[in-house]
């Protein structure tokens, strides 16, 4: 049985926000893709119905944190549906390694990782669709970790169909900033108004985010990340930020510029995989 269980972060290959529904929330076109790279759940089933948290986050009381909502949600649903699969307990531990509030998919991909791993250990027999609306619960990016395969989505997040961009290398970091998303959506110089276009003509076009100019402009260590990256490969913002990404055809490419970052820069390189670890460890495609 598996352990330990990979929790990968994504990028946001490109993002649009091509207008605004009247209850505010803004309607967006952007190209999932996970990383080879992220944190670590270990998850033991217990013989009873307890859900422990043994890794706590200082300041994060367990029952808001994402990994005990994703699991008492999975718990609950069991419970509702009549599906005996008792005990439905857990002891889950993680290995952080991606910042919060990068704009990697942190948080929605713990939650995710939950879902898929308890779903096994407790042997419920929901498919990845229904954890995906499950997991929309907590969270607009979600569906697309459950989902597990890189993905174009539309509307608010919640439309999604699977994509296949090249996997390239990414020289990913952080400037030291957390941005919190609703400063960037608030914003009245921030873009909403990028037509509407197919995933065809999307795939073929320069990739941008439309969030990269207002975290730039109110956040000057973005501005300062994002200028350096540029100077060595394309590069912009995923999601609402704070995390920037250099794109490279090969590892050594960006190991060399991640070698030559001023001490303030903190970054990792990785590989763009469209078929998440999660989903490969599950299928026995890669060893846990």
């Amino acid at each position: 049985m598996i352990r330990q269980w990979p929790s990968p972060a994504k990028l946001n290959l490109f993002l649009y926000i091509t207008g605004q529904r009247e209850d505010g929330y803004h309607l967006l076109q952007t190209l999932f893709q996970f990383l080879d790279y992220g944190d670590t759940l270990t998850i033991d089933a217990r013989q009873d119905d307890s859900i422990h948290l043994l890794t706590p986050v200082a300041g994060v009381p367990d029952e808001q944190n994402l990994i005990v909502r994703a699991a008492r949600l999975l718990q609950q649903h069991c419970e509702r549906h009549g599906l005996n699969t008792a005990p439905r307990g857990a002891d889950i531990s993680i290995d952080k390694r991606l910042p919060m509030g990068g704009g990697l998919g942190g948080g929605s991909s713990n939650a995710a990782t939950v879902l898929v791993a308890l779903n096994e250990l407790w042997r419920c027999g929901l498919s990845d669709q229904q954890l995906a609306e499950l997991g929309l619960v907590l969270g607009a990016d979600v569906p697309v970790f459950v989902l597990g395969h890189a993905a174009f989505a539309e509307g608010i997040g919640e439309r999604l169909q699977p994509a296949n961009p090249q996997e390239k290398w990414y020289l990913v970091a952080h400037p030291g900033v957390s941005i919190p998303t609703p400063v960037i959506f608030s914003d009245a110089e921030l873009k909403r108004d990028t037509p509407v276009r197919p995933l065809n003509v999307l795939l073929q076009a320069t990739y941008a985010n439309d969030c990269e100019p207002i975290a730039r402009k109110r956040f000057r260590e973005v501005e300062q990340l994002v200028s350096w990256l540029l100077e060595y490969a394309p590069s912009r913002l995923t999601g609402t930020g704070a995390c920037v990404f250099a794109e490279f055809d090969t590892e050594t490419a960006a190991r060399q510029v991640l070698n030559q970052a001023p001490e303030w820069i903190r970054g990792f390189v990785a590989r763009g995989v469209n078929v998440s670890p999660l989903h490969r460890i599950r299928s026995g495609q890669i060893e846990p």
